[in-house]
């Protein structure tokens, strides 16, 4: 199979190309060129902006095509247009963040996604999404409107031709959001670690590997539809991913439980101060999203110990001045910490 892919050197991108080659196909990359490329030299490197110059793929043809960076509409659409006549089969990475509420439990690919305002879809065509970091902030909370509206202008160029998949929280070596990669990390530190909300609260995510190595199956059998792709496949509790990224390395970390009320009230943010915490009245569906679809269609899921270790191995290797996206400076879990024993006595 010839495969396209748009973006190809960060995370899900890079990983999808290693998926590929694995398994025999010939990939050729589109992108800026701006960041770094460790990919291998089989791989064809097409140079190019989404924003305006397609210029590289004209002419050209393929297989199929995967989107790993597609966030506003009117640039998938560009990108789909082109390609149509170009290429047999069209893969959206969306997100589970296109659902317009998270307050039920148990969501399938059938529940309603959000919508957004022709205004605020004006704005969003003029922001430029951060080289690093995480884009979803880039957008804030037009983000999964954005994210839908990106799947109807694909399937609208291609009608019948597109997968539509949507991750929930992606982890694993090379994630630069952080948004995992701070547990196994700050475990590894030791001593007494800040632990929110509750042991049994629901956690999903998925290792960037699995995700793209089903997805480059997927693709190969040429499926279609939306398919939401997140795991464990049994559910997993806070304190399990916790002390699977504790057991990653030999250490004496311990756990503090932290009332979510408690930790509302001084301050401390969800999801990016402390990753994979969501309040449980607003996000209660978040982290129980269904994906009964994708596991009848082969997704499968390493285990959460390896995909801790093997994303701890990779942050040792970062720069020890390297700016964190997400996770608790120790100063501010200190000072959590302390106001929650002193709340205590």
């Amino acid at each position: 199979m010839r495969l396209l892919i748009l973006g190809g050197t960060k995370f899900v991108g890079r990983y999808l190309v290693e998926a590929a080659l694995s398994r025999g196909h010939e990939v050729t990359i589109f992108n800026r060129g701006l960041h770094e490329d460790q990919l291998s030299s089989d791989v064809e490197r097409l140079r190019g902006t989404r924003e305006g110059d397609l210029s590289a793929l004209q002419g050209r043809q393929w297989d199929a095509a995967v989107d790993t960076n597609g966030y506003v509409p009117s640039i998938v659409r560009a990108s789909t247009q082109l390609l149509a006549n170009a290429i047999e089969h069209y893969t959206f990475i969306s997100s589970i963040s296109v659902y317009a509420s998270f307050h039920q439990q148990g969501m399938d690919e059938t529940a309603p996604v959000g919508t957004i305002t022709t205004e605020q879809l004006q704005e969003a065509e003029q922001v430029v999404p951060p080289r690093m970091g995480t884009v979803a902030r880039a957008y804030g909370p037009n983000y999964g409107p954005l994210k839908a509206l990106c799947e109807q202008a694909a399937e609208a160029a291609m009608p019948g031709r597109v997968l539509n998949i949507r991750p929930g929280l992606i982890v694993g070596p090379h994630d630069y959001s952080d948004r995992f990669t701070y547990w196994p990390h700050r475990m590894a530190q030791g001593g007494e670690v800040l632990a929110p909300g509750r042991p049994d609260s629901p956690v999903q995510l998925i290792d960037v590997r699995d995700l793209a190595e089903w997805t480059i199956r997927m693709i190969e059998a040429r499926q279609t539809g939306i398919y939401n792709a997140t795991g464990p496949e049994q559910p997993a509790m806070m304190q399990e991913a916790l002390e699977a990224c504790k057991n990653a390395s030999n250490n004496d970390a311990h756990l503090t439980w932290v009332d979510e009320s408690f930790l509302l009230e001084a301050g401390a943010a969800p999801w990016s101060q402390i990753p994979l915490w969501l309040p449980d009245d607003e996000y209660v569906g978040h982290q129980t999203i269904s994906c009964q679809k994708a596991l009848a269609a082969g997704l499968t899921f390493r285990s959460l110990i390896q995909t801790a270790r093997d994303t701890l191995e990779w942050s040792l290797q970062r720069p020890a001045d390297i700016r964190w996206e997400a996770g608790l400076t120790r100063e501010d879990e200190a000072r959590f910490l302390q106001a929650w024993h002193q709340h205590q006595q």
